[in-house]
Parts: structure tokens; sequence; C-alpha cells
């Protein structure tokens, strides 16, 4: 009987890995462990960790219903550096994890609460060494205003699903790493009105 594939699919994953690989060619350390928050189906990770073969790749997420489908991406990428999938929520210290060269969240911050946002950015100040990446991928508002109409359709599609969610300031976010001990190091423009947001912690 064939094993069961528990794999899931999302499309929009498959649009902007490209964009975002570039960006973290950029940033990354050499060597170390990259800790992905909110790995979703597993598809980033399954992507970006056989172009770093010097990093571990630790992929997590809040639901471990999707563990499985991180697991199987793991497997049939063939990739030797992406470590078991395990469950973390954010919210929850410490952390199963320790100690990270980088952590890395796409598309979190506006599917979930605020408090969910600043508990990542406090537990990434934990971990993070000296010049440690905190990158951040997703839409944002910026000087009080959406950067696209269809930004601005998504953030009322999300609150009107969870009144906690939503298209987050990127000032906010700014000014809640800068009192973490980060620096904003750069903000990079991406597809779909998106933007990848590196902070870098602060010695």
């Amino acid at each position: 009987m064939p094993e069961l594939d528990l794999r899931l699919n999302y499309p929009a994953t498959a649009r902007n890995r490209d964009a975002i690989l570039g960006v973290l060619r950029e940033v990354l350390p050499e060597r170390g462990r990259v800790l992905e928050i909110a790995s979703g189906s597993g598809e980033h990770s399954a992507y970006f960790a056989p172009h770093f073969p010097s990093l571990t790749w630790q992929p997590t997420d809040l639901d471990p219903g999707v563990l499985a489908s991180i697991a199987g991406h793991a497997a049939a990428s063939g990739a030797d550096n992406i470590e078991t999938p395990m469950a973390l929520d954010v919210t929850a210290r410490p952390w199963p994890v320790n100690e990270a060269a980088a952590v890395l969240a796409t598309n979190m911050i506006h599917i979930a609460p605020w408090t969910a946002c600043e508990a990542l950015i406090a537990g990434a100040a934990e971990i993070l060494p000296t010049d440690g990446i905190l990158f951040l991928y997703g839409p944002y508002r910026r000087n009080g205003a959406h950067t696209a109409p269809s930004n601005e359709s998504f953030d009322l599609s999300l609150r009107s699903q969870n009144a906690d969610w939503g298209v987050r300031d990127l000032e906010a976010v700014s000014d809640t790493a800068t009192a973490q001990g980060f620096t904003l190091h750069a903000v990079h423009e991406m597809p779909s009105n998106n933007l990848s947001v590196i902070f870098r912690r602060n010695g």
C-alpha cells in the first residue's frame, strides 16, 4: 500500500520563494541555525535549505497538524540540513530552541494577534547573538498608509476573519524591535506589494 502523502501545497509559496531567496542570500550568515517560525506547509524550508548547505534549517509551527507536511517536503527535497520540525508557540517561553544565527518568519505577523509579533521579536532577541538576523516577510503599512489597494483589501479581509489580525505598521514593528535591542538593517520591496524587513541584533 503506497504511503500517504501528507504534504500541503500553497500556490503563493511558489510565487514568492525565489524573490525571498535572493534577499536571504544577501543577509544570512555562512554558518549556524536558521530558526523558521510559522513554517506552514514546509515548502519554504524545503526550497531554501538546499541553497544554504552550511546552515542548519529548523522549521517550526504553532499548529502540530502541519508538522507532517513540513517533514514530507523536507524529505522530498533531499536536503540533509533540515532538522525534524517541531511545534513552537512564540508566546510560550522558553522556546524549545535556545540558540540560532537567524530567525525567519514569512507571512506570520499579519495572521496573528499583535501580541504574537511582540513575542516573536522578544523571543528572537533572547536566542540571537550579536549581529544575528531577524527576517520578516509580508505586507506592511508605511507611514500609516497601505502601500497598495490590494493590501488594503487584504487587511479588511483579515480583520473580518479575526479582529486581532491585520497588516501591521512597519514603524510599529520597527519600534518594537528597537526596544528589544535590534537595529533595522534593510527593507526590500518585493513582488505583490510585500516587504522583506531585516533586523540585526545589537551587541
